[in-house]
C-alpha cells in the first residue's frame, strides 16, 4: 500500500507539472517519471520525439484510458516514424491526460513534445512562365512560433507538386487523375537558398518546368508523420523570353546570343542577362548586359570568336520584369553547345560532289545493265524449260499414238482367220 500511494503521489505531481508546461511552452525537452508526459485539453495536434537505446524496438504508447499504440498497430489519425534510436509519433486530436511511453527510452528519458504544428507557405503567382525559376519559402511553427527542433527539422522533407487541373477530380477513379509533377524538394539545411539551417524556414529555387496549362498546385511536407498540405490554382504560360544564337564564321565578327522579350508581357527596357562562356581550352569568361534604352525589349550579348578549332558552351541566366504584375522574373539558360571547324573550301568541295555524282551514276547504270541481263537469263531459261516440256509432251503424244496403231494392226489378221469358209 505504501508503495502504491508513493507511485500515485509521483504521477499527481507530475501530472501537475506537465500540464503547466503544456499550457506555456510550444515545445517543451523534459525527463519524465517512468516516461509519462500529459496533454493539455486545448491540444488538437501533438507530436512525440521520443529517444530511446540504439537499435531497440519501438516504444509502445500508452492512452490515458490503458489503450496502446503500436508502430505497427495504430488507428489513422497517428502516424509514426521510427528510426534505430527514436521514434517520431504524431496524434491528431489526441486524449488529454497523462501518456506513457513504455520501452527502452534513453536513460534522460528525454521526450519532446510539439504542438499545433502548422505549415506556412509562400502564396505563388496565379501566372507562371515555362521555364522561370523562384525564390519559394515556407515555415514550419508550433503554437505559431517557429519550430527550431534540429532533430524533427531534419527529418521533414517539404515537395512541391504540380497536377494538371481537372475538374471534380475526387470523382474520378484512382487511374484516371493526373498524376503530379514534383518539381521542388527541400529542406531546412542551410544549403542554397536557405538561409539558417535548422530555423523552420525551407527555402528553394522552384522550377517551373510543367508544361504551359492549369495547375493544382500541392505543398506537402511528410516523413510519414508530419502531413501537411498548401494548394492553389496556378497557369503556366509560355516563355516571353525568346533565345538566338548567331555563329560567327568570321575571324574579326564575334557570335552572338540575343534575347527578345514578348511584347505586351515582358516590360521594355527592364531585360538583362549573363552567361558564362567556355572555350576549347575549358577557359571560361563572363558575358553580361542590359537592353540599350528604356524601351528597348531585347538584348545582344557577344561572345568573343577565336577560331581554334574545337568544341564550346555557355549557359548563364535572363532576367526581367513582367509588363503588368512588375513581377521580377529569371530564366536559367541551360548548357548550349556549338562547334569550330576547319574552313570549307567551296571549289574543292563541288569538284568532290560531282566527282560522287558521277560515281554514283555509274553505278546506277552498272546496276542497271546488272539487272536487264538477269532478266534476260531468266526469260531464257523460261524459254528453254517451256521449250522441252512440249518436246517431252509430242514426244509422249506420239508414242502413245503409234501404239495405238501398232495395236489396231494386229488385231485384224485374226479375226479374219476365225471366220468360217463357205
Amino acid at each position: 500500500m505504501l508503495r502504491i500511494g508513493f507511485a500515485l503521489l509521483g504521477l499527481l505531481v507530475s501530472s501537475l507539472c506537465f500540464a503547466t508546461q503544456a499550457a506555456t511552452l510550444s515545445e517543451s525537452s523534459m525527463s519524465l517519471l517512468d516516461n509519462r508526459f500529459r496533454v493539455d485539453p486545448s491540444i488538437k495536434q501533438i507530436t512525440f520525439v521520443i529517444y530511446r537505446a540504439e537499435n531497440s524496438k519501438s516504444v509502445v504508447l500508452v492512452r490515458p484510458d490503458g489503450r496502446k499504440y503500436y508502430s505497427h498497430r495504430h488507428p489513422e489519425n497517428v502516424r509514426w516514424y521510427q528510426e534505430p534510436a527514436m521514434d517520431i509519433i504524431s496524434i491528431d486530436r489526441p486524449m488529454p491526460g497523462p501518456w506513457q511511453a513504455v520501452g527502452k527510452v534513453t536513460p534522460k528519458n528525454k521526450i519532446e513534445l510539439i504542438s499545433h504544428l502548422k505549415l506556412s507557405a509562400d502564396v505563388l503567382p496565379e501566372r507562371l512562365f515555362q521555364g522561370e525559376e523562384l525564390k519559394f519559402t515556407a515555415r514550419l511553427t508550433s503554437d505559431d512560433k517557429p519550430l527550431v527542433l534540429r532533430d524533427f527539422l531534419d527529418r521533414v522533407k517539404l515537395k512541391v507538386t504540380f497536377t494538371k487541373f481537372v475538374a471534380n477530380e475526387e470523382s474520378l477513379i484512382k487511374e484516371a487523375r493526373p498524376v503530379p509533377i514534383e518539381i521542388g524538394e527541400f529542406a531546412d539545411d542551410g544549403v542554397d537558398l536557405d538561409e539558417k539551417a535548422g530555423d523552420g524556414v525551407f527555402t528553394v529555387k522552384l522550377p517551373i518546368s510543367p508544361e504551359p496549362g492549369k495547375y493544382r498546385v500541392r505543398i506537402t511536407s511528410g516523413n510519414g508523420v508530419f502531413l501537411r498540405a498548401q494548394e492553389q490554382e496556378v497557369l503556366v504560360y509560355p516563355s516571353p523570353v525568346e533565345l538566338t544564337f548567331i555563329q560567327s564564321r568570321q575571324p574579326n565578327q564575334a557570335h552572338q546570343v540575343i534575347f527578345s522579350g514578348e511584347q505586351g508581357m515582358i516590360a521594355p527596357g527592364s531585360m538583362a542577362a549573363h552567361i558564362e562562356h567556355t572555350d576549347s581550352g575549358h577557359a571560361t569568361i563572363a558575358v553580361e548586359g542590359a537592353a540599350a534604352s528604356d524601351e528597348a525589349s531585347k538584348v545582344a550579348l557577344e561572345i568573343p570568336y577565336s577560331g581554334v578549332i574545337g568544341q564550346y558552351s555557355w549557359s548563364g541566366e535572363v532576367y526581367a520584369t513582367e509588363l503588368g504584375s512588375g513581377r521580377e522574373l529569371m530564366f536559367p539558360l541551360g548548357e548550349h553547345t556549338y562547334s569550330v571547324v576547319k574552313d570549307i573550301d567551296l571549289a574543292e568541295t563541288r569538284r568532290l560532289q560531282e566527282q560522287e555524282r558521277i560515281q554514283q551514276a555509274k553505278l546506277l547504270e552498272a546496276q542497271r545493265i546488272k539487272e536487264v541481263r538477269e532478266s534476260q537469263r531468266q526469260t531464257s531459261m523460261m524459254i528453254i524449260i517451256v521449250g522441252n516440256l512440249v518436246v517431252v509432251l509430242i514426244g509422249l503424244v506420239t508414242w502413245f499414238v503409234m501404239r495405238k496403231l501398232k495395236a489396231k494392226r494386229a488385231a485384224i489378221p485374226e479375226m479374219q482367220l476365225e471366220m468360217p469358209k463357205k
